[in-house]
């Protein structure tokens, strides 16, 4: 039987089993204000689905995400049983003329990973590296919400994933 990619898609969403009606934050980073938005859309589309809820703060650019995820867990507002059950990270990334985009790629990618691995923090990253704005708009874009719904998945998978080990998570 052939399955278009949509019907894989929900398949593989109901097979996971992701956690449903907890909170999230959301930390966006609007340098591309378009192309975000769309971000935020497919996200909200899947935490609504999941009859979850969220809160979003807004940061300047890419390298200032990590940072504000830091703050977050160091104020004890991230993990088992806190405010937070996760964190979304939305925002992109689009290659120039220089180095600067390595730079802030490498950056913000690594420092975010370690803050949530080290803090336990169940994170799904739709922080966009692409050459040109074209590829940008057709990830945020995709259909089931593109990166930003993608991100919202493996946000609420890992919550399920510490709940199946039995940590408690606090839900709405």
């Amino acid at each position: 039987m052939i399955t278009r990619p949509d019907e894989q898609r929900r398949t593989t969403e109901a097979a996971l089993g992701l956690a449903d009606g907890v909170h999230v934050l959301v930390v966006e980073a609007p340098y591309y204000r378009h192309i975000t938005d769309r971000l935020l859309e497919g996200a909200c589309g899947v935490l609504a689905a999941h009859r979850c809820t969220f809160e979003k703060i807004t940061v300047p650019g890419a390298l200032e995400i990590p940072q504000a995820v830091a703050e977050a867990a160091a104020q004890g507002l991230l993990g088992a049983g806190e405010r937070f059950a996760g964190v979304i990270a939305l925002g992109c990334v689009i290659r120039g003329e220089t180095a600067h985009y390595d730079i802030v790629v490498n950056n913000a990618n690594h420092w975010l990973m370690e803050t949530c691995v080290l803090n336990r923090v169940p994170l799904g990253n739709a922080i966009l590296t692409v050459d040109t704005e074209a590829q940008a708009l057709a990830r945020a874009s995709a259909a089931d919400g593109g990166k930003g719904g993608d991100a919202a998945r493996a946000c609420l998978r890992l919550i399920a994933v510490a709940l199946e080990l039995g940590k408690p998570v606090k839900t709405d």
